[in-house]
């Protein structure tokens, strides 16, 4: 993992096969048509924000009255993809009543930022770019699915009763940056259509306010962001803290340390549609407390836990509504490609351990993917794929019980981020 490294930086051996599954743990399907091929998003490679030590002293958690939850819905996805949380957002020209609300927007508490296709937005919603005199920032995120590359501009980004004034997103596929630099187009798999994307865009709500933060302010890095001029021709540059694609909940004025998803328990046969809430803010308002949820510390750096299952210990373990099933390691399963199909759903036990040692117990159930993807059901809970080293927790973890997902250095009822609880 290199220095600029942080959430999740997987590159599973099926990115780019059919069938193959997770944003974060796994790939998107090469080939779209497939039953089941995976859900495109979680996190780029991200660096630390501040690299600053996080405090672990325990302070007031401001209050807020401030409407504070946004519907999440389950349902047909482009691709026949399965497990894609998505919801709707609306994004306005800074300071202005010029908006649009964009539908099939991808939840990813995997991911830090908002991502939005160029072709979504109307025409005349214009957002004013994000860089130096009369040049461009582009950037280029890289996924374990593939890369969206576009261009960084300012909008004001509102959900529920949240505002998230002037605040930098990737405008993906945008046509003032039309020429992808090769180390991006190297990374992976184009997603710059609704069709390789699988939504229309995506809402990166995870653990850090900034998707790169201290390196690209530092450093030039490859595949982060980039100078481009007005013909078009882009360089890797740096990039100032403020100026990075940044996650909309850290902006808002309250409710802004973290959110929780809340999803209802489904059959073992799975669901048409599923209907549930992304509540913001963690102990601010009645309707985000812990309450006895267990917290689990991540790094501070990588945003990573420990997994232990099955006898074996995945060091970069995450949790991640952004990948559409649970991915690991099990040369017992059978397997129907890239996922796991046993002629009958298995149970198994993991504990999930935090940077201070605490451990918390979890079984999971793992279905026949074969049965499960010729059914019409698009969310299911036991949906499960292979994965080499590491331990995804994708969105089948979700459902039946509320994920909070606690951002760094803010501080919580529990402490500062960051930290998942459930």
């Amino acid at each position: 993992m290199k220095p600029s490294s942080r959430l999740h930086a997987l590159l599973l051996v099926c990115a780019t096969l059919s069938g193959c599954g997770g944003g974060g743990g796994g790939g998107t399907s090469a080939d779209s048509s497939q039953a089941g091929s995976a859900s495109p998003a979680s996190s780029p490679n991200e660096a630390n924000p501040s690299g600053a030590t996080v405090p672990d002293t325990v302070t007031s958690v401001p209050q807020s009255n401030t409407p504070n939850v946004q519907p999440i819905v389950v349902t047909s996805a482009p691709g026949l993809t399965r497990n894609m949380l998505t919801t709707s957002v609306t994004v306005c020209q800074p300071g202005t009543s010029n908006c649009a609300t964009i539908d099939n927007i991808q939840v990813d508490t995997g991911s830090h930022g908002l991502r939005i296709l160029a072709s979504a937005l109307p025409a005349s919603l214009t957002l004013a770019a994000v860089g130096s005199g009369s040049g461009v920032t582009g950037e280029c995120a890289v996924f374990g699915s593939g890369y969206a590359w576009g261009a960084v501009r300012s909008a004001d980004v509102r959900m529920a009763g949240q505002l998230a004034a002037a605040t930098p997103i990737q405008l993906i596929a945008d046509p003032s940056v039309p020429t992808v630099p090769a180390d991006c187009a190297g990374s992976g798999r184009a997603m710059q259509t609704v069709s390789s994307l699988r939504a229309n865009g995506i809402l990166g709500v995870g653990l850090f306010t900034a998707d790169c933060g201290g390196g690209c302010v530092d450093t030039a890095l490859p595949r982060w962001y980039y100078s481009c001029d007005a013909g078009g021709a882009c360089l890797a540059s740096t990039q100032a803290l403020a100026q990075q694609v940044t996650n909309p909940v850290s902006n808002f004025a309250l409710d802004n340390n973290g959110v929780v998803i809340d999803l209802p328990a489904i059959a073992d046969a799975g669901a048409v549609s599923v209907s549930g809430s992304m509540i913001f803010g963690i102990g601010t308002q009645a309707n985000n407390t812990l309450g006895g949820a267990s917290v689990v510390k991540a790094n501070r750096v990588t945003g990573y836990v420990v997994t232990n299952s099955a006898g074996q210990t995945y060091t970069q373990s995450y949790v991640d509504s952004g990948s559409n099933g649970l991915f690991f390691s099990n040369s017992q399963l059978p397997q129907c490609g890239f996922w796991y199909c046993p002629g009958s759903t298995q149970t198994a036990n993991a504990s999930i351990v935090g940077t201070d040692g605490a451990s918390t117990t979890v079984s999971f159930e793992i279905g026949n993917s074969a049965t499960l993807f010729a059914s019409s059901n698009n969310a299911f809970d036991n949906l499960a794929g292979i994965a080499s080293n590491s331990f995804g927790w994708g969105l089948p973890f979700f459902f039946g019980r509320r994920v909070y997902t606690a951002i760094a250095s803010r501080e919580t009822s529990a402490g500062p981020g960051p930290y998942y609880a459930f």
